[in-house]
């Protein structure tokens, strides 16, 4: 990841009870591009829970600890640092405002601060004093408005109590690890006599009760969410770190001055946090780099400013369009960063060009391929081939036009000899017109020779012996040495080899547009096949979230029945059935094969009808040929014109200097013939 940040930064800020993002912290996210490890910390205000992310940034400052009963921490802060044990990882911490706030007074802030810690992380860490008593967990009721604060699909409002029940299966694919950290533990974990582990204390503060009385879902409900929501849940419970006095500078105690028992258990929940914390992912597995988060985090952020409930399903669409679209560019840049070095080789043969535009557009589509994702129908892909499409074809005119200015070129000079002898007069005498025919097939000759001429030599050629033909014609007719009847035998010599320049310049034509017909096909295959494997990766990675989330509440079912919940039992029974209903399809092998089968066709057709109609036949490809020529030969006389009108304004009026008008007639006469090949 780019250089770790020195201090954190405000990444959402929260004034006067309204939300924004910051865009200094926004623009630290975008240049990461690895895969983000977040891990979010929630909890009542004045608990500590500053001083556990400094642990884990693996400093001894940065995020505000504050000394007093004041909160120092508003909104929600972010610190970048390299992830400690996985290589290639970034580590994500957010710090969150204290919750309960007596200064800010509005729960239902609170309650948003505490739903963007749980949409944004991997890991929630919730931050508590003393025991997990009834107490505690009343405090923390914002996880029982989760569902009125967070929807998983985009719903009417007429379908939204239908799908309450299934949303509350749902939450456990999407929800981070939920850790539990009890600061200021002074008890002893025992129960009936016997100690516990950590976790079994938590699992006992969880328990739910039997009865459906009023009382009995209010105990219950808090306690129910946490298990249904948190596919994974850890507890640590922390001793005092050092004598009540001395708190107010814990930031600047050196290690050895803390409780070894409180040191302790920082360091197995800091080697919890880095060993189990997965990377972040959106709904369908997708794996986020910190230019995602980025975006999941304006998608939030303006959604609950403006009033309306995050949606998962929405965010990753939008952060899938402006992912796509930048992995378009990046696809983009890729290919014409990779054509440069053929490029500057112009003119180059076709099949140079092609071989290494097949290679980069291999790599131009593996980079759309690492950054794109929920590309469902291949329309991203389509927009890259296209752009493509759209450069390899200006690389090939390019390429042609460099072809058709050398070989201009070549031929002027090679037939300058032939022009000297006819504006000399050596082929107006008997015989000139067997001299003129030796010298002009002499020149051809060398021209074929030639090397490095391009594509279009032989379509040059023809176009030359073409525009050559009147001033071969003129000179035989005038040649008194032969006779008629032979010069009729040299005319219908000369039609038979413009004939044979013709086809030969149209084979060549016909060759360069299968040649390129048939790369492009090959291209698009490789780009269809790239594509299913991208699908069928995301479609695993789907089916191992589904399959998670069903061993959860499958384990959950087996409690439920064992301390005989049958109220509770039967909504878990539920949402395993429309769990179970989800991983069949994505397990139905043949109606995968067949959507993937019916996908592919369509993007096929879709994504290479551009290209086969453009090159099938070469119609299309040559007549853009022919305008783009046209625009030149427009271009070129404008200029002609232009520079003809500034030298007529330079010249003295030819009534009183002739013999300066002669002079432009004679140079003006004289430059179509050197500008004839």
């Amino acid at each position: 990841m780019p250089r770790p940040m020195p201090a954190p930064l405000c990444l959402v800020e929260n004034v006067d009870g309204k939300l924004s993002a910051r865009e200094d912290a926004l623009r630290v996210l975008r240049t990461i591009r690895e895969p983000v490890v977040v891990v979010a910390v929630v909890g009542l205000y004045r608990t500590g829970k500053s001083y556990l992310m400094n642990r884990l940034a693996g400093r001894p400052s940065g995020f505000a600890l504050g000394s007093t009963i004041e909160s120092k921490t508003k909104g929600i802060w972010m610190w970048c640092v390299p992830h400690p044990q996985k290589s290639g990882h970034a580590l994500v911490l957010l710090d969150t405002e204290g919750l309960g706030d007596v200064d800010k007074g509005d729960s239902k802030n609170d309650a948003w601060i505490f739903s963007l810690a749980i949409l944004l992380s991997s890991t929630l860490v919730y931050n508590s004093r003393g025991t997990i008593d009834n107490q505690a967990l009343e405090k923390l009721h914002y996880v029982s408005e989760l569902t009125e604060q967070i929807k998983v699909k985009s719903t009417s409002a007429s379908a939204m109590e239908d799908e309450d029940e299934e949303e509350d299966a749902q939450f456990v694919q999407f929800f981070p690890k939920f850790i539990w950290a009890v600061r200021d533990f002074t008890l002893e974990r025992k129960l009936d006599g016997k100690d516990v582990s950590e976790d079994e204390y938590l699992d006992f503060a969880l328990q739910l009760k039997k009865g459906m009385s009023k009382a009995m879902v209010s105990y219950n409900l808090p306690r129910q969410c946490i298990r249904n929501y948190f596919p994974t849940r850890k507890c640590f419970t922390f001793p005092f770190p050092t004598a009540p006095e001395n708190m107010t500078r814990l930031e600047s105690m050196s290690q050895d001055e803390l409780s070894p028992e409180f040191l302790d258990v920082t360091n197995r929940f800091m080697q919890y946090v880095f060993k189990e914390s997965r990377v972040k992912t959106a709904k369908g597995g997708h794996e986020l780099t910190g230019t995602l988060l980025s975006h999941l985090v304006q998608t939030y952020v303006s959604t609950i400013a403006s009033g309306r409930v995050p949606c998962l399903e929405n965010a990753v669409v939008a952060m899938a369009q402006i992912e796509n679209q930048a992995a378009v560019q990046e696809g983009l840049d890729a290919y014409m960063k990779g054509m440069e070095q053929v490029q500057s080789s112009f003119p180059a043969e076709l099949k140079a060009i092609t071989s290494r535009h097949q290679q980069v557009n291999t790599m131009a589509i593996q980079a759309f391929m690492n950054r794109s994702f929920n590309d469902k129908d291949g329309t991203y892909l389509k927009l890259l081939s296209d752009a493509v499409d759209k450069e390899y074809v200006e690389l090939l005119q390019q390429n042609e036009d460099a072809s058709e200015k050398t070989c201009r070129k070549l031929l002027s000079e090679l037939y300058a000899e032939v022009v000297k002898k006819h504006q000399d007069g050596i082929y107006a005498t008997p015989g000139g017109y067997e001299v003129y025919r030796a010298d002009r097939d002499r020149a051809v000759a060398q021209y074929r020779s030639a090397s490095n001429k391009g594509v279009r030599a032989e379509e040059m050629l023809e176009e030359f012996l073409n525009e050559k033909c009147a001033e071969g014609n003129s000179i035989l007719q005038a040649d008194k040495k032969l006779s008629e009847s032979e010069k009729k035998v040299h005319e219908e010599k000369q039609r038979a080899a413009l004939m044979e320049q013709e086809h030969r310049a149209t084979s060549e034509m016909r060759k360069v547009v299968e040649s390129l017909v048939k790369d492009q096909g090959k291209i698009h295959e490789e780009a269809m096949q790239q594509l299913q494997a991208k699908h069928e990766q995301e479609a695993a990675e789907q089916c191992r979230e589904l399959q998670r989330a069903l061993q959860v509440k499958l384990q959950e079912q087996k409690e439920m029945m064992e301390k005989s919940l049958s109220h509770q039992e039967e909504v878990l029974r539920l949402q395993i059935q429309k769990l179970q209903e989800e991983v069949q399809k994505m397990q139905t092998q043949e109606t995968i094969q067949q959507q993937q089968q019916q996908q592919q066709q369509s993007r096929m057709t879709g994504i290479g009808e551009g290209m086969k109609s453009f090159f099938s036949d070469g119609y299309e490809y040559r007549k853009m040929r022919e305008e783009r020529r046209t625009m030149q030969l427009k271009a070129a006389m404008q200029n002609r014109e232009l520079k003809r009108q500034a030298l007529q304004s330079k010249v003295p009026n030819p009534a009183t200097t002739p013999s300066s008008s002669s002079s432009t007639t004679s140079s003006t006469s004289k430059a179509p013939e050197s500008s004839e090949v």
